[in-house]
């Protein structure tokens, strides 16, 4: 009963994992960090990322192994089906002046047996022992690039759809109402109590906000498959994005223009290869100490002129396997490489020291980045705040100039001139919430903050 009861478990909880796999997996509806935590189960840019933090993982251990001893079994079979011929002087059989050809050994050699080397002294392995934490750490930091990259992408794409969702939502308002003043119009006109001119222009604002509107619809199906593509979501596959648009005053912060950029990773990633270069620098000083190796050989080895290999016997010569075993050690002395050592020493400083440069570059572009995302930010706010006023007053003047026009005391030329001026402030008002949104999170991937 007790196996049972375990038993029952475990497949209640395969169960479970796989409703979870398979919801997971037909999945449509999208928070912004439900779209981020997609991206970093799917998208194959971030997933190759971490794919190669686990090859330097096993690259670490390989190196590692390097140090230990290497063990070898082999199996040798040789059938001669010429047996080797030597010379001899004919002196040994009374023939001076001559030399006899004689043929040595049997026609079927045998070899087998285990040998194994250690290499207990060598300056190249113990600075790549130092170095794999470095790889290791150069790996782990790629990942966060890559996820700092994602992230950005998936945020970035994700709102330029829901901000573009919204401005639809404003101009099918606005056509509605425009719809209504038209129709009254057109019918004003065929009793012969407005002008035609009047119905014109009218229809002109009425198609100009029809064509916005289809463009609008169009940029959200690019928008949404740009999205569909950093998440790695399949781009025909439907998708419903469930958070809104809302960007409160209380939400903005003032963005300091001087960051710290330590936190970047592509800035930890310089720093990582620059300990590397400086490592291998110190290899190649060191190159000039001995290498010490040890190595040994134990084996077993048959002759035969038949194939008799698996006949053993200890009294018979011909039938006997013969024991070779020996151990040695070779000491290697680095005395003269044609002053090859120090121009790879120099090579590899001027690299380090290209690789500070690059350093610096860095710390130059980021902080030019994170002024230039806070000027950005700040502009955006401001520029957000008197868009959002004047969509108010522009909303407020279209209002008043229908109700005139319906009631006979204005023209259809305020109308048209308060629409055209409602769609300005509402499509500023627009990209003023977007570039707020691209700044702060600019400002956050220069400053390394983006991702933790």
């Amino acid at each position: 009963m007790k196996h049972f009861t375990k038993y029952a478990f475990i497949l209640a909880l395969l169960v479970m994992m796989y409703e979870t796999k398979a919801q997971e997996a037909n999945k449509t509806s999208f928070s912004l960090q439900e779209s981020i935590d997609y991206s970093l189960k799917h998208s194959p840019n971030y997933l190759n990322a971490e794919l190669d933090l686990k090859n330097a993982d096993y690259r670490r251990k390989e190196i590692t192994g390097m140090g230990l001893p290497q063990v070898n079994g082999s199996i040798d079979f040789k059938d001669y089906l010429a047996i080797p011929t030597s010379l001899i002087p004919g002196d040994f059989v009374g023939q001076p002046g001559t030399y006899i050809p004689v043929q040595f050994g049997t026609k079927y050699n045998a070899t087998a047996g285990l040998s194994a080397s250690w290499n207990i002294l060598n300056s190249d392995y113990f600075f790549g022992l130092k170095a794999q934490n470095e790889f290791m750490n150069l790996a782990k930091i790629s990942v966060t690039r890559s996820k700092s990259d994602l992230v950005a992408q998936v945020t970035k794409a994700y709102y330029t759809v829901i901000i573009s969702r919204d401005r639809v939502k404003s101009l099918d308002a606005n056509i509605v109402k425009l719809k209504k003043t038209f129709d009254d119009t057109k019918a004003a006109n065929q009793v012969g109590t407005v002008e035609l001119i009047d119905v014109e222009r009218l229809e002109v604002q009425y198609n100009n906000l029809i064509t916005d509107r289809d463009k609008t619809l169009r940029g959200i199906d690019i928008s949404e498959a740009l999205l569909k593509f950093h998440m790695g979501y399949q781009v025909n596959e439907l998708i419903t994005l469930t958070d809104s648009l809302s960007v409160e005053s209380s939400e903005f912060q003032e963005l300091s223009r001087t960051a710290d950029i330590s936190q970047r990773p592509d800035y930890k990633l310089l720093m990582a290869q620059q300990t590397l270069y400086e490592l291998d620098v110190k290899r190649l000083k060191y190159a000039f100490l001995p290498s010490l190796s040890l190595y040994g050989s134990y084996q077993y080895n048959a002759q035969r002129n038949e194939f008799n290999f698996f006949d053993a016997s200890s009294s018979d010569p011909t039938k006997k396997w013969f024991k070779v075993a020996l151990v040695g050690a070779t000491l290697n002395l680095n005395i003269f490489t044609g002053f090859q050592r120090v121009n790879k020493i120099e090579q590899t400083k001027i690299t380090a020291y290209k690789n500070r440069n690059a350093i610096r570059t860095l710390e130059l572009n980021a902080q030019l980045e994170a002024n230039t995302a806070s000027i950005t930010y700040s502009n955006a706010y401001a520029s957000l705040l008197r868009q959002k006023k004047n969509v108010e007053l522009a909303q407020h003047v279209a209002d008043v100039a229908r109700k005139k026009y319906e009631s006979g005391v204005g023209s259809n030329i305020e109308v048209v001139t308060a629409e055209t001026s409602l769609t300005e402030a509402q499509t500023n008002y627009y990209n003023s919430v977007f570039d707020m949104i691209v700044a702060k999170t600019d400002y956050l991937k220069a400053t390394g903050n983006l991702v933790k």
